[in-house]
């Protein structure tokens, strides 16, 4: 019983772990690179715009969308470690 309860524990741990991860990604990229760092970002173009403007409005939508997929595909990697996959 205890056994299962540590490796419970360790599940959660890594799942916690995963999603501490993404936010913190998340949070870089849409408020970090999108307003705090839009100034030092504006030299740089990209699609005919400046890098900071462009995360503010596309860039971290596709970064949120690459986490997504980035999540999902290293919960079926843990889920199978601690063997709990569907």
């Amino acid at each position: 019983m205890a056994e299962n309860n540590d490796n419970g524990q360790a599940y959660w741990k890594a799942n916690i772990n995963l999603i501490t991860i993404c936010l913190i990604i998340w949070f870089v990229v849409s408020f970090g690179f999108g307003l705090l760092l839009r100034p030092a970002l504006s030299g740089i173009a990209v699609g005919g715009t400046d890098l900071g403007f462009w995360f503010a409005q596309q860039g971290s939508i596709y970064v949120f969308l690459g986490l997504i997929f980035f999540y999902a595909i290293r919960m079926n990697t843990i889920d199978k470690k601690f063997g709990v996959e569907e």
